[in-house]
């Protein structure tokens, strides 16, 4: 009985397929349709796919440590070189420095991989720093305890990218008002945002660092710190 269901409905599914494709317009002649994603549907995709392989902690090459940041105009990955034992803090005069966005993010929260994870974490030279300076200026969103602090973000622009770009970067820290206001701010536009909003401030602390920006192969051929 089983078998004869079977062979019955084998029969119907290929009398099925030979009338649709009788029916279907011939491929050579038949129009085609191409579909063009939305500009938000792109971006969500791009987001998506580069999500899924962010780069993530400080690596090792030489006598220098690289970083991965969001290039604040575009919303793209680019990389930040700092050779050791350079000035720091930098003493660069003010008319030669331009913003470092660091945007920490509280405890609980769920943004994905963070150009820096946990402390101390893959960025020891400065983890527990910026974490510390989050629970002191913030305790009702990041606590009391900086270990609990999941990681951060840097936000730089690029030399090309028509930003706000110089030879050295004060760290202005983006701190989250509240925990439901957190998301993830990838460039100075949404960092600006969140700030009108009320959802975030900025912290200058008072320092600025050298560091240049390079490609991801520097980064890659690295060795992972932390």
């Amino acid at each position: 009985m089983v078998s004869t269901w079977r062979s019955a409905l084998a029969v119907s599914s290929v009398a099925a397929l030979a009338l649709l494709a009788a029916c279907a317009p011939d491929a050579a002649t038949a129009p085609q349709v191409t579909r063009t994603p939305t500009p938000a549907a792109a971006r969500a995709n791009a987001q998506a796919v580069l999500a899924a392989a962010l780069p993530t902690g400080e690596h090792m090459l030489g006598n220098s440590l690289i970083e991965p940041a969001w290039e604040d105009v575009s919303g793209s990955i680019i990389y930040l070189l700092t050779p050791l034992g350079s000035p720091f803090p930098t003493h660069t005069s003010s008319h030669a420095v331009a913003p470092l966005y660091l945007v920490e993010y509280p405890p609980g929260s769920n943004v994905g991989t963070m150009n820096c994870m946990g402390v101390p974490g893959n960025c020891p030279d400065h983890d527990i720093e910026v974490a510390t300076a989050a629970t002191q200026i913030m305790p009702s969103v990041y606590g009391t305890d900086p270990t609990a602090v999941p990681g951060h973000d840097h936000l730089v622009a690029g030399p090309s990218s028509g930003g706000d770009f110089n030879i050295s970067w004060e760290v202005i820290e983006i701190l989250f008002t509240s925990k439901a206001a957190v998301t993830r701010l990838t460039t100075e536009e949404a960092v600006e945002k969140a700030i009108a909003r009320g959802d975030a401030i900025e912290a200058d602390l008072g320092f600025a660092f050298h560091c240049s920006v390079v490609p991801a192969a520097p980064y890659l051929r690295g060795t992972p710190v932390g």
